[in-house]
């Protein structure tokens, strides 16, 4: 999937329009009912303009979700930047989750429908959000904060949590989308990591 890096200030600026154009109308349309010049009427561009960074449609839809994805891991990881341990790096690091799902709610839409159209861009969303909590997971297990059997298998189950959750609560009343999730979600979700984590012997 190739597309054209801006060179200056504007150019970064008119694609990331187009992104943000692409983003709402996919997700809103479907990939197939959102064409480009719907993208591009969207962004205020030009259709010339548009191929000057994409070649084409599917390769836009692969970036948008690679953006997005770079977004969310971002805001993920500023949310658990300075926690004294793992497990107020997981607190942190849910809560910004469920913040970027309630304040972006074109990824469900986005990647749910990127498993037919756009499957290496929904196994790179996956991927690049496992790799980093994994590693976290096993560096925390080796300074005995947290015990896991498999930091990869607990990373992929706790990634399942988040993702399952947040459609719930966040996503499923697609006329009413919530804001923020329920404190007492929240909460009850956190109980559960934390178990799931605890370190042998009691309280963290």
């Amino acid at each position: 999937m190739t597309t054209t890096a801006p060179r200056t200030a504007r150019g970064e600026r008119t694609k990331a329009k187009i992104l943000a154009s692409a983003r709402t109308a996919f997700a809103s349309h479907g990939y197939h009912e959102a064409s480009i010049v719907k993208i591009t009427e969207g962004a205020g561009v030009a259709m010339g303009t548009f191929y000057l960074y994409f070649p084409g449609k599917a390769e836009l839809y692969h970036e948008v979700v690679v953006d997005l994805n770079r977004q969310l891991r971002n805001a993920m990881r500023e949310g658990s930047e300075g926690a004294a341990d793992r497990l107020e790096a997981e607190r942190g690091g849910f809560r910004a989750y469920f913040d970027f799902l309630a304040g972006h709610p074109e990824v469900y839409p986005l990647i749910r429908e990127a498993w037919f159209v756009a499957p290496d861009a929904m196994r790179t969303h996956y991927t690049r959000i496992f790799e980093g909590y994994a590693q976290a997971l096993a560096e925390a297990a080796g300074r005995d904060e947290i015990t896991v059997a498999d930091p990869e298998v607990a990373a992929w189950a706790l990634m399942g949590v988040g993702e399952v959750v947040g459609m719930r609560y966040l996503s499923w009343d697609a006329d009413h989308p919530a804001q923020r999730i329920p404190d007492d979600v929240f909460e009850a979700v956190m109980d559960f990591v934390t178990n799931a984590l605890q370190p042998r012997g009691g309280q963290a």
